[in-house]
């Protein structure tokens, strides 16, 4: 195999390779459902507060409220712009505190305090703004709440539904880029006869399908490494996260190489992928809802690069803690790499007879036909 032959293949598949809708559509599509699960599931299962103050004189209350982590807080100038807000559900509360409050909260009077609800914001939302209101008003007269909380947490604390739905992202953008590109690659140059022009040259089969996988690898690593950027989860353990999405590509890049060296045509690889790809995608079922029983992700290849990342976006795991699903990981791969082989060879061999069909088809219909005798 050259390795000069399989550069210049890849370099003229990534040349134009952003010419092609499929590319695109691979790395655009995690990026638009990020944004649609963070837009749309995120506010519907993030339960903090957002209050609003109007602080007409530099109350300490304010000061204190933003210090919170529980809340979410604005500090805003205008009343009315605050009320408009509260009304169009973009605050869960507002509160104005008139100039002069924390002095006459001191001084044991009790002055006027205009606090907004939103109709559409929760019950225990409500409660939680007033309570923490309460109790900032205690802070500032300095009297102590009347009780002494404990909080003890009871159970396992839930995860949040983003980083559920990060393994089934993960695994969208690498499978998109991994597979659909180098088996479509493929595809498109049997249809349009170009890799029978190269199989006659120097350029051996072996050549095509490691320009096609590294495509594929490339690609899929960069859906893959974007799609944890922009889930702003990279941070946590970048060397875990990086290694598993690299594996996952190689591992994806040969499974699009199987089927475009497969498939007959665009037709077939888009059943095939209707079909195959469930086994791709479901172990994503088992990190999506947690208190499954995990045994049966295992038999899903995927399982084996997506178990790390989603150990080390919820528990900053470490390469000595997900090492041994790394391995398997890495053993799949070296395991699909004869399969790889011997059905690029047959992809060949059907390429060759086909266009010998072809060619002596051909010499048929040139061949001056016989007059019949009179």
């Amino acid at each position: 195999m050259s390795v000069a032959r399989t550069a210049t293949l890849l370099v003229k598949d990534l040349r134009l390779g952003p010419r092609s809708p499929l590319v695109l559509w691979a790395l655009i599509i995690p990026v638009l459902i990020t944004l649609l699960i963070r837009g749309v599931f995120g506010g519907l299962f993030d339960i903090q507060p957002r209050l609003g103050i109007v602080d007409q004189g530099a109350s300490e209350v304010a000061a204190a409220a933003l210090a919170l982590d529980s809340i979410e807080v604005t500090l805003l100038d205008d009343p009315a712009a605050l009320r408009d807000q509260v009304e169009a559900d973009d605050l869960d509360a507002g509160l104005i505190l008139p100039p002069g409050f924390d002095e006459a909260v001191r001084a044991g009077e009790r002055p006027d305090l205009e606090l907004f609800v939103g109709g559409e914001s929760f019950a225990s939302t409500r409660i939680l703004v007033v309570v923490t209101t309460l109790d900032l008003i205690r802070g500032v007269e300095g009297r102590s709440p009347p009780v002494d909380v404990e909080v003890v947490t009871v159970g396992e604390e839930p995860i949040p539904f983003d980083l559920r739905m990060l393994p089934l992202i993960v695994t969208m953008a690498v499978a998109l880029a991994g597979v659909m590109i180098p088996a479509a690659s493929l595809i498109e140059e049997k249809e349009a006869g170009t890799i029978l022009a190269l199989l006659v040259t120097p350029t051996r089969v072996g050549e095509v399908l490691a320009a096609k996988g590294l495509l594929g690898v490339i690609l899929a690593t960069t859906a893959g490494t974007i799609t944890l950027a922009i889930n702003r989860v990279l941070a946590y353990s970048p060397a875990v996260l990086l290694v598993s999405v690299f594996l996952g590509a190689i591992m994806m890049a040969q499974v699009g190489l199987l089927l475009g060296s497969w498939a007959r045509d665009t037709n077939t690889m888009f059943a095939a992928w209707k079909g195959g790809g469930l086994v791709l995608f479901y172990p994503v079922v088992f990190f999506v809802w947690p208190d499954l029983p995990t045994w049966p992700a295992r038999f899903g290849p995927t399982y084996y690069f997506l178990s790390p990342v989603h150990e080390a976006t919820l528990a900053a795991a470490t390469l000595a803690d997900v090492w041994l699903d790394l391995l398997i990981a890495g053993a799949i791969c070296v395991a699909l790499l004869p399969a790889t082989v011997v059905v690029g060879r047959r992809m060949e061999g059907r390429v060759r007879r086909r266009r010998a069909v072809e060619t002596l088809q051909d010499e048929l219909d040139e061949a001056p036909q016989e007059q019949p005798v009179a």
